[in-house]
């Protein structure tokens, strides 16, 4: 059973910065891509940055130059480092890990973390 545990929200001025982490109970396989989402009160939940275990990453436009995914496989943890935040980007933040089978792929989602940027 994976498990994954997100840490490092918190309340920010904006342009201000913070990091993200989130703590897999497995190692990641070869098979894997990570991410960061992130659902802000009354919208849908959407795909902030991924990484696959190759180290490919992907950004959404809004998060381009300010966000940065990285991780220890070391520690089997993920992390967000979030720079010039804005208000826009209060949000519940969700560290999600999809593993891909054969023709099908399992999704895994931490408890999420709370961040609130004021203005």
């Amino acid at each position: 059973q994976v498990q994954l545990v997100e840490s490092g929200g918190g309340l920010v001025q904006t342009g201000g910065s913070l990091r993200l982490s989130c703590a897999a109970s497995v190692p990641m396989l070869s098979v894997d891509i990570m991410g960061w989402y992130r659902q802000a009160p009354g919208k849908q939940r959407e795909l902030v940055t991924s990484i696959t275990s190759a180290g490919t990453t992907n950004y959404a436009d809004s998060v381009k130059g300010r966000f940065t995914i990285s991780r220890d496989n070391s520690k089997n943890t993920l992390y967000l480092q979030m720079n010039s935040l804005k208000p826009e980007d209060t949000a519940v933040y969700y560290c999600n890990l999809r593993r891909h089978h054969a023709v099908e792929y399992s999704d895994y989602w931490g408890q999420g973390t709370q961040v609130t940027v004021s203005s």
